[in-house]
């Protein structure tokens, strides 16, 4: 097998940790929780670089590891897998600030009914709708079949869209 050196693994965490983060963090919804589940998802990383050697796609691989270091964190607190993004700062430079508060509405609105959902649904919606992974990256890195991942990514917009509804809110605006 390959030996890996120290600055490889350091390209790899620089190229992948804040995706990584950013992942736990939607999950986890606590920056210190996900600070340090970043931490154990690359120490883990880093225990297991011979094992990386001759896999085709990487950042399925890094994502599963991430899924199942804060699968752990939960069945170790025993506490319900929740997210969202009130903490997040939506910035651009190129809207106006009356803008920028109706898109943090309709975020926060859209958030909020994903954290409403089934656990299944909330994180194949992360990693569909908002991390923007293929299909078959999603189905590597929940440990699932292609087809689970279209059936239950089509099931979930149709629970987000129901759980919209129920707020009265136009759906179709947000998605």
């Amino acid at each position: 097998m390959k030996k890996f050196s120290a600055d490889t693994f350091e390209q790899l965490y620089k190229e992948y940790s804040d995706k990584i983060f950013s992942y736990i963090y939607l999950l986890v919804n606590d920056k210190e929780d996900a600070e340090d589940l970043t931490q154990d998802t690359f120490i883990k990383v880093y225990r297991n670089l011979d094992k990386l050697y001759g896999k085709s796609n990487l950042f399925p691989w890094l994502f599963s590891i991430s899924r199942n270091v804060t699968l752990d964190y939960f069945g170790k607190k025993s506490l319900l897998t929740t997210f969202s993004l009130d903490k997040y700062q939506f910035e651009s430079n190129q809207q106006t600030p009356l803008e920028l508060i109706m898109k943090g509405e309709r975020m926060n609105i859209l958030y909020e009914a994903i954290h409403n959902l089934h656990l299944s649904y909330q994180k194949v919606l992360i990693l569909r709708k908002i991390k923007e992974l293929s299909i078959k990256e999603t189905a590597e890195i929940l440990n699932w079949n292609e087809n689970r991942v279209k059936i239950t990514t089509s099931r979930a917009i149709a629970a987000l869209k129901r759980e919209l509804m129920k707020k009265r809110k136009n759906y179709d605006e947000i998605i």
